[in-house]
């Protein structure tokens, strides 16, 4: 067993402070990573904050941090995908039983024994697994990505994450070309399917209500911006959408996107609201519409992804920030201050 310095949060009111944690020895199907950066994701906050807990309650102290880029330090003797020195990437799960029907289609994230990347039992170490606001990080070669050499690093790491979850859905909806695409919100996820959805050749609308967007929403890849509480704007664009990706985690109308969905027009969910969002079934019947949901992608769509990224020059917009800043960086987030999501330094953790 090894030690690695962490940033973690001892209770569900407490900062993320300096904290020394496990690390597994390698096993010889095992991965050692050195963190170079690593995405602060929403769900870092919720589970810092145990604001999930009636669905998933945080075992402390918790290390946070599912959006990792690192560089492979050490490799086990079985491991034939990966050696030192290689830049790879760790997302949301570093485990699953790799034998049900789920993990057998790829689509590990919805195996019932899969294993998160944090606040999820340690097989190996008991306890929970530690996040990747530390230093270092072992994981199972299965689990571990390739990172094109071409990015920008600190801009590949929330790829792991708010990439991977817009970049799924707008793949399994179909071949995109030429079809009329909204993406509601432009936040950490927004942003994510705006420049996915332009990458695959649609025609992209942002529905957004800041009409200080606008312009940005045109630089990351947008055709057309749609101030969604204008009621004219909104009309004009009624029944005219092939699919819609949803990106709001607040309470919102969700019948007033699925009006703007034409003939067979599907609108997906990645967005989490906490309060059950209400469906107006008439909305979906005048149409043949759908609504569905989406979580984060497979092992193997997830490398996919990161190939197309490479080929594409498609990173997040980032803002980087020292380990220190985290805490500083939470309450922004809160708040919707960045731009567009935070990449840790993890650097910065030797200083410490």
């Amino acid at each position: 067993m090894n030690k690695a310095k962490a940033y973690s949060a001892a209770s569900s009111t407490s900062p993320l402070s300096l904290d020394t944690i496990p690390r597994r020895d390698n096993t010889e199907r095992d991965v050692q990573i050195e963190i170079l950066y690593c995405g602060i994701c929403h769900s870092d906050l919720h589970t810092v904050r145990n604001e999930w807990s009636s669905i998933m309650p945080t075992t402390y102290p918790c290390v946070p941090g599912h959006e990792i880029v690192g560089r492979v330090t050490k490799v086990g003797s079985a491991v034939t995908n990966f050696k030192p020195g290689e830049l790879v990437g760790v997302g949301c799960m570093v485990d699953s039983d790799q034998s049900c029907p789920h993990c057998q289609a790829d689509l590990e994230q919805f195996c019932p024994n899969s294993t998160f990347t944090y606040n999820s039992p340690d097989k190996h170490l008991g306890g929970i697994t530690y996040g990747g606001y530390s230093e270092n990080i072992v994981v199972d070669e299965k689990f571990v990505l390739r990172v094109p050499e071409n990015l920008d690093l600190a801009g590949v790491a929330p790829l792991l994450c708010a990439g991977i979850t817009t970049y799924s859905p707008i793949r399994r909806w179909g071949d995109i070309k030429g079809k009329k695409v909204g993406v509601v919100g432009l936040g950490g996820l927004g942003h994510m399917g705006v420049k996915f959805a332009r990458a695959f050749g649609a025609h992209v609308v942002v529905f957004t209500t800041s009409p200080n967007k606008k312009e940005d929403a045109v630089r990351l890849g947008a055709h057309e911006v749609i101030i969604s509480t204008n009621p004219e704007d909104m009309q004009k664009h009624a029944g005219s959408f092939d699919f819609i990706l949803d990106t709001i985690s607040a309470e919102h109308d969700i019948n007033a996107y699925i009006n703007m969905l034409g003939l067979e027009g599907n609108i997906t969910l990645v967005g989490a609201p906490e309060k059950p969002l209400a469906v107006s079934a008439f909305a979906l019947i005048f149409g043949r519409k759908s609504v569905s949901g989406s979580l984060i992608g497979g092992i193997k769509e997830t490398q996919e992804m990161l190939d197309f990224c490479g080929e594409h020059n498609i990173t997040a917009d980032v803002e980087v920030i020292p380990i220190q800043k985290v805490n500083e960086a939470y309450e922004r987030l809160v708040k919707s201050d960045v731009k567009y999501r935070f990449s840790i330094d993890m650097d910065s953790l030797k200083f410490e």
